[in-house]
C-alpha cells in the first residue's frame, strides 16, 4: 500500500502540472476577512456579486459594515444566502478587528495567536479562520475545505481534520504562496471533477 504522504505528494505533482500559476483570492486583508465570511455554504460566484455590491454601496471594508444599516448590509450580501446570519458574523468580526487596531496591529501576531484570535469571534471556525491568515495575511497555513476533504478521501488517505492540515503543511514548503497554490489547485481540480457527470474521469482513486 502506497504511505499516504507519498499519496498526498503525487497529487500535489499532479495538479501542478495540471494548471500551473494560479490567482486566487486577491484583494487587501480587510476584503479577504468579508469574503471569507461570505463563502461560507455557498459558490464563490455568488460571493463575488456581494462583494461588488458592497464595494458599490461604499462598505466593502470593516468600518463600512460597522458603520452599515442592518439593512443595507443585508440587501449587499443578499446573494451569498443566510444574510441574516451572516451580516451578524461581518458585524462581529468589523467589531472585534477594529477594536484591537485593525489589520496593521493583527499583522504582528504570531500564526497561532492570530489563529486563535479569528476563531475566538462569533461565526469563525476553522476553515474561514485559515483562509483569513493564509489569504489575507499571508501565512503558510493550508486551507481544509470540503473539496480538499472529498479528493483526499477518494485517493484513499484517511486521515481527517488538523491531522490532514499537517500533512500537507509537511509536505508543502514553509511559505504561504505554496499553501494558496496547492490549495486553489484542490479546488480547482474538485469543480472539474467532483460531480456526477465526470466523476468516473477522475484520477485521483488511482494514486
Amino acid at each position: 500500500m502506497i504511505p499516504e504522504e507519498e499519496r498526498a505528494e503525487q497529487m500535489i505533482i499532479h495538479f501542478q502540472g495540471l494548471y500551473g500559476d494560479i490567482t486566487w483570492w486577491p484583494g487587501d486583508p480587510e476584503e479577504v476577512m468579508i469574503g471569507a465570511v461570505l463563502t461560507q455554504q455557498t459558490r464563490w460566484e455568488n460571493v463575488e456579486t456581494a462583494l461588488k455590491r458592497l464595494r458599490e454601496a461604499g462598505i466593502c471594508s470593516l468600518s463600512g459594515i460597522e458603520g452599515s444599516s442592518d439593512q443595507s448590509l443585508e440587501e449587499a450580501i443578499f446573494p451569498t444566502g443566510f444574510y441574516r446570519i451572516k451580516r451578524e458574523r461581518l458585524q462581529c468580526l468589523a467589531s472585534a478587528v477594529l477594536s484591537c487596531g485593525g489589520t496593521k496591529s493583527l499583522k504582528e501576531y504570531p500564526t497561532p495567536r492570530l489563529r486563535a484570535f479569528f476563531l475566538a469571534i462569533k461565526g469563525v471556525g476553522p476553515e474561514t479562520a485559515d483562509s483569513i491568515l493564509c489569504y489575507g495575511f499571508s501565512r503558510p497555513v493550508f486551507v481544509m475545505d470540503a473539496y480538499t476533504r472529498r479528493v483526499c478521501a477518494c485517493a484513499g488517505i484517511s486521515r481527517t481534520g488538523r491531522d490532514l492540515q499537517a500533512l500537507f503543511q509537511c509536505l508543502l514548503p514553509e511559505e504561504h504562496r505554496a499553501h494558496q497554490q496547492c490549495h486553489a489547485w484542490f479546488v480547482e481540480y474538485a469543480k472539474h471533477y467532483c460531480g456526477k457527470k465526470r466523476c468516473e474521469e477522475c484520477m485521483i482513486p488511482n494514486f
